[in-house]
């Protein structure tokens, strides 16, 4: 039987994210998706949170003596944001992270957005233990995630599914927040966050910007000289 509460879609007044251990030594370690790829959909949904003012927390593991520091391009997204260290595997277990959570479910943020790594460790536990514990509504951002491999992200992914996470995509999620074109007040924000970090559907936005639109090029660059001929 579906549950009725994930049938609503996501918007900013009913979601807060969570960005769990996105450290160096943890990506070295995933093997799931291009490390590159996996850091650019983190900033990317990290942007997309920031512009439509969804509540983020930041948790991060034994900084210091093993995983290293958060990537800087997601600490410049939320430059005021407290970051939630831990020693356990599980964010769940830290308090800090419970009430972080918990004020925010409070204000109406009652969908859950995650993006951790790994996938079949810090992520499965979290979730399952949310769930579980408080009855969360937990939303799994597979393309933001990793995990040592990709049998053990699938895996993972699927054993959360069963238990009734629902799993999405970083693109999916800025567009779902956005929803209607016609919100002009994060458009303009919308589409840079897509020409910057959604590949071909970026590319394909500058297209029709600049030549069905006529709109300047963002890049600045000197003279075009040419075509001639060489003889």
């Amino acid at each position: 039987m579906t549950n009725k509460s994930f049938l609503e879609v996501l918007t900013p007044a009913n979601s807060q994210m969570i960005f769990i251990d996105q450290q160096p030594q943890m990506a070295f370690g995933v093997q799931s998706i291009d490390r590159q790829t996996l850091k650019n959909n983190v900033v990317g949904l990290a942007k997309a949170a920031q512009v439509f003012g969804v509540p983020t927390t930041i948790t991060t593991v034994e900084t210091h003596s093993f995983s290293g520091h958060t990537y800087p391009e997601l600490l410049n997204v939320f430059p005021s944001n407290p970051i939630l260290e831990r020693t356990s595997m599980n964010s769940w277990d830290d308090q800090n992270v419970r009430d972080a959570l918990a004020a925010n479910v409070a204000k109406g943020h009652k969908k859950i957005i995650v993006s951790g790594l790994w996938t079949e460790v810090c992520n499965t536990t979290f979730a399952l233990s949310a769930m579980h514990d408080a009855g969360y509504e937990i939303y799994m951002v597979a393309d933001a995630s990793g995990g040592t491999s990709l049998e053990a992200h699938n895996q993972a992914m699927q054993r959360m599914v069963q238990a009734g996470v629902v799993p999405v995509t970083w693109q999916q999620v800025l567009l779902e927040w956005q929803r209607d074109w016609a919100k002009r007040e994060t458009y303009d924000a919308v589409m840079d966050i897509v020409r910057e970090h959604s590949g071909a559907y970026g590319m394909g936005v500058d297209y029709a910007y600049t030549m069905v639109h006529k709109s300047p090029e963002r890049a600045q660059h000197g003279n075009t000289i040419g075509p001639k001929p060489a003889v």
